[in-house]
C-alpha cells in the first residue's frame, strides 16, 4: 500500500499528472488530497487561460452565471472546473469551442456504466441521431439525413411500446 507523499498516513487518493510531456505520480491521504484539490495549481490556470484565449473568449463574458449552481464563467476560467451538469448549457457557446481545441469533439464518445438503463442508452442514441438529422440537413446530404429521419423514427416507435 502507497503512503502519503505529504505525511505517513495510507494514501487513498492517486492522481496522475501530465506536465510538459512528464508522468507524475501523486500519492495522498484523504486530508492531504482535500488540501491539494482545493489549492489551484497556477499552471493549470495559465493553461486554461490560453486556451480560452485561442478560442476567442475575452473578459466581456466573464460575468454570465449558472442559475442553478451559481458558478460564473469567470470562476470556472479560474478554477477549471464546472459546478453542476447544467453549466454545460449556460456557458455552451463559450465552452463550445474550448471543448473542441482540447478534445477536438463535443459529443462523448466512450462507454455507458452497466447499470445505466437501456432507456437512457437509447435516449442519447436519440439525441446523437438528431444531432446528425441536423447537420445532415446543413450539409444538404438529404440522403443520408432520410435515413437518419427513418431510424430515429424507427427507436421512437420501439420507445413508445
Amino acid at each position: 500500500m502507497k503512503k502519503c507523499r505529504r505525511c505517513s498516513k495510507p494514501a487513498t487518493l492517486h492522481i496522475t499528472e501530465i506536465h510538459d510531456s512528464t508522468v507524475q505520480k501523486i500519492h495522498l491521504c484523504e486530508k492531504c488530497a482535500s488540501e491539494y484539490l482545493e489549492t489551484p495549481d497556477p499552471s493549470i490556470d495559465d493553461e486554461m487561460e490560453a486556451l480560452l484565449e485561442e478560442a476567442g473568449l475575452g473578459e466581456e463574458q466573464d460575468e454570465l452565471t449558472c442559475p442553478n449552481c451559481g458558478i460564473t464563467y469567470r470562476e470556472f476560467r479560474k478554477q477549471g472546473r464546472l459546478g453542476c451538469p447544467h453549466d454545460y448549457v449556460v456557458f455552451r457557446e463559450r465552452l463550445t469551442p474550448l471543448l473542441e481545441n482540447i478534445h477536438e469533439s463535443t459529443h462523448h464518445a466512450g462507454k455507458f456504466p452497466k447499470r445505466a438503463p437501456d432507456a437512457s442508452q437509447k435516449q442519447y442514441e436519440l439525441i446523437k441521431m438528431r444531432n446528425d438529422l441536423r447537420i445532415a440537413v446543413e450539409k444538404e446530404d438529404y440522403e443520408e439525413a432520410a435515413k437518419l429521419r427513418d431510424h430515429i423514427r424507427q427507436l421512437e416507435e420501439q420507445q413508445a411500446t
